[in-house]
Formats: C-alpha cells, structure tokens, sequence
C-alpha cells in the first residue's frame, strides 16, 4: 500500500485566459460606471453641511426629504443612520454664510414635521477648500503608495513581476471604486483608507506567491517551465492563503454586519478587496508573469565558470 503521493499541483495557469477575460469585461464594467455614474463624494470632498438628528419616533425619510425640498433645500439627501429613528442629512455648500447657518435653518424646518420631535446630535461643516485639499491629497496617496509598490517589487525581484503585480492591485482598486459608483455608495476618507489598506493587503499575497516562484525556479533548474512553476507556487501557499484570508474576512465581515452605518462602506470597501485582492494574485498578476514571458534566466544568475589556469 502507498503511504505517501506527491502532492498534485493545481493546474491554475491552464484556465487562466478564461479568468482574464472575466477580469477584463469586470474591470471594463467598474471603468463604465465610474465614467458614467461617478463616484457618490462625501461633503469631506466636496464641502458642505451634514446633521444628525434622532427623531421621538420612527419617520421616514421621505417625510423629512419633502419638508426640507419645499423650503427650498431640494439638493438635501436624507437616510437612515444606523436604526429607523436615526437620519442622516447632507447639505451642499451653500455659500460661506448660509452654510454657517443650515443647522439652524434645518432644525427649524424639522420642527414643522407633525407629531415627531428631532434631537441635533451632531452638525459637521466642511468648506468646499477643504474638501479640495481632502481629494487633493488622498490621490497624492493614492499616487505615492503605488510608485512606492512598484520600485519595491522592481528592486526585490524584477521589472515584469512589478507591473504584473500592480496592474493586480489596480485591478482590485479600480473593482472597488466601480462598486461604490454603481450604487452610489458614499465615498468618504474612512473608505479612502480602506482603498489604500487594500493596495498593501493584496501586494503583500503577491509578494509570497512571487518569492515562491523564485525559489522554485532557483531548485528545480530547468525541469519546470513557468506555469509548471507558477502552479506550484500557488498551490504551495494556497494553505496560508486560506488561513490568513479567513481570518481577516471574519473580522471585516462582522464589523460590515455589526459595526454600524459608520464602518459599513470602510468595511464594505476592505471585504471586496480580500476577495478580490485573491483572485487577482492568483489570476492576474501570476497570469500576467506568464503571458510576459518570464523564464529562470530572469531571476537566477548562471553560475560563474572557473577559468582554467594557464599552464
């Protein structure tokens, strides 16, 4: 009886025109609805007035919506903040003194909705400057945290192995920003950060798939060409992949449940970029090594030869 068999590699690189193409026509999507549709900015970014009110008993926010719109705030966007008493309304920037004063004038509006008493838990005012500077320098971030990546991974291993990974990880951002344009999902500094927690997350999978390709390069010498090698890789860490994703998607997952309205779109943000951030290691960095063409050569220096001495 066979105690033991070698582990059989799992053949990802066979079906990997396949997941490229999904890639592409999901990323061509998350491009289309960004174009289209926009991101849903946060008066972080774009200035303006957000209130926090918690009414005496359960009201819509339609009731609270039409009372503000026939007093002329019509551009006000109202929902629910957590339970059913609880709203959330934004206000843009309505000038430098009407702004100052849209707390007032929004509590004196919501006393005139019948039979339902509001308490201002909470006025935040942020100039359109402010906001400009906000979106200025979160791209700026978003700017240096790729540069950065991409002369780590050119210096640790080499050129194609840094555009592969971060044509990934662009992949993953860009899935992130067409699922928060398709649904209009407010985008605030706390899922910009998500955003830029997402880029090192999912580069650091692709790190250890790549270190793993090299060393296999460097023992096996040429009796495996690149998707053997690629297939052994992943296969290789497919365990710690396991491990270490499951855990922090239980964590994100449960703050997405029960962490509130505010950690929602944060930890809606990190949980697509998990999954994603998978995916992409396996199938589209790993698959692009491929289709660039890379080979032992690239990585392992051939042994320098001894000259002969002159007799």
């Amino acid at each position: 009886m066979e105690w033991f068999r070698p582990r059989q590699d799992i053949p990802f690189m066979r079906h990997a025109l396949w997941f490229n193409a999904v890639s592409i026509v999901t990323f061509m999507a998350a491009v289309l609805f960004l174009v289209l549709r926009g991101l849903n900015l946060s008066i972080e970014f774009t200035g303006g007035t957000l209130v926090e009110v918690r009414a005496s008993q359960t009201v819509s926010p339609e009731v609270v919506r039409t009372t503000l719109a026939q007093a002329g705030l019509r551009e006000a966007q109202v929902q629910n903040f957590g339970s059913a008493r609880d709203l959330l309304i934004r206000l843009p920037h309505l000038g430098d003194g009407e702004s100052a004063q849209a707390s007032e004038r929004v509590q004196a509006l919501l006393a005139q909705v019948p039979e339902v008493d509001f308490e201002v838990r909470r006025v935040e005012f942020v100039g359109p400057q402010v906001g400009k500077e906000l979106a200025t320098n979160g791209l700026m971030a978003l700017a240096f945290v790729i540069l950065g990546i991409v002369a780590y991974l050119a210096m640790r291993f080499e050129w194609r192995f840094a555009v592969s990974a971060i044509v990934a990880n662009l992949h993953d951002v860009v899935i992130i920003l067409g699922v928060f344009a398709a649904f209009q999902l407010e985008f605030s500094l706390s899922v910009l950060a998500a955003v830029l927690a997402v880029l090192g997350y999912s580069v650091n999978e692709t790190v250890i798939i790549f270190d793993r390709v090299r060393e296999v390069f460097r023992k096996r010498r040429a009796k495996m060409d690149t998707p053997a090698v690629l297939d052994h890789a992943i296969t290789a860490t497919m365990s710690r992949t396991i491990i270490t994703h499951a855990s922090t998607l239980a964590m994100v997952v449960t703050i997405l449940l029960f962490g509130g309205e505010t950690l929602r779109n944060f930890a809606l943000a990190l949980t697509i970029g998990i999954v994603f951030g998978i995916y992409s290691s396996i199938f589209v960095s790993s698959a692009l090594v491929m289709w660039f063409g890379v080979r032992r050569e690239d990585l392992v220096k051939p042994p320098k030869q001894k000259e002969e001495a002159v007799v």
